[in-house]
């Protein structure tokens, strides 16, 4: 056995292992996109059709099995159209340039005073009750939703943010985006999430929120204006009931440098 082995590892090469490393980085990166997102389950669903195909070839069911193989084509051939949205994210990533890195980086003491501006606008305008739709942008870019608002550019900051959404002004019906410590632009149109197991509790703001998480990996935040609830909407999912803390410590590990594929992981708590 043990000769064996190191016959195995002999016929290994430097470029092999490069080679291998590569494909577990860019599979490391598929999965991150695709976490805590609907394809989870559709992958799911794809592991229980091989096994079943698998299983039905094994005990000598033809029938079931011929059915099952004619599904597997069916579904390899859906998959484009299954997985859209994710594969726009991956190839908007790599023509961007930023598949390889997370792109501009706050320091802490900005990334502080950013989320405690945050903390303070919601707040404010919960007790309020005023809507608001509060779009950061992470590593896949955001022009496309820019354009279609306003733009500003101008540093984040409470006063600021609560000014744009009070009711009656000119931006305060759509979404801010922020990219960095700056707002980019406001007013701007989100897609809606097509979700049919959403609760019919949740109005448009909400849909748009949940729709913007599923396509791109931003964090939205939420204030509703009929109940001043504060919700998070992160890769399709919603975590609502939060305050100006419970905000923060959602914000924190999702925007920590270079580690936050990893926090995120361990740390992301969806309701």
């Amino acid at each position: 056995m043990i000769l064996q082995v190191r016959g195995i590892l002999s016929t290994i090469s430097f470029l092999d292992i490069v080679d291998i490393l590569i494909v577990a980085y860019f599979l490391y990166k598929l999965y991150v996109m695709i976490r805590d997102t609907r394809a989870v389950a559709l992958l799911k669903g794809l592991v229980v059709l091989l096994l079943a195909t698998l299983v039905s070839k094994w005990l000598g069911l033809n029938v079931i099995n011929w059915l099952l193989q004619k599904t597997m084509t069916v579904v390899l051939v859906a998959l484009p159209v299954v997985f859209q949205p994710e594969l726009r994210r991956a190839l908007e990533q790599l023509g961007r340039g930023r598949f390889f890195h997370n792109g501009a980086q706050l320091n802490a003491e900005e990334k502080a005073t950013l989320f405690g501006e945050l903390a303070a606008t919601v707040t404010a305008l919960s007790k309020n009750k005023i809507g608001a739709l509060l779009v950061l942008e992470r590593e896949t870019g955001l022009n496309d939703y820019i354009e279609t608002g306003i733009k500003v550019d101008g540093l984040v900051s409470s006063e600021f943010l609560i000014n744009i959404f009070i009711p009656n002004t000119p931006l305060h019906d759509g979404a801010v985006i922020i990219r960095g410590n700056r707002v980019q632009a406001a007013g701007c149109l989100l897609p809606l999430s097509d979700d049919r197991t959403l609760t019919k509790e949740l109005g448009t703001r909400h849909r748009a929120a949940i729709g913007i998480s599923e396509q791109t990996d931003c964090v939205v935040i939420i204030v509703s204006e009929e109940t001043g609830i504060i919700s998070l909407a992160r890769g399709g999912r919603l975590h609502r009931y939060l305050d100006a803390d419970k905000l923060k410590e959602q914000l924190v590990p999702l925007f920590a440098a270079k580690t936050s594929s990893l926090n995120e992981l361990f740390s992301w708590r969806p309701s």
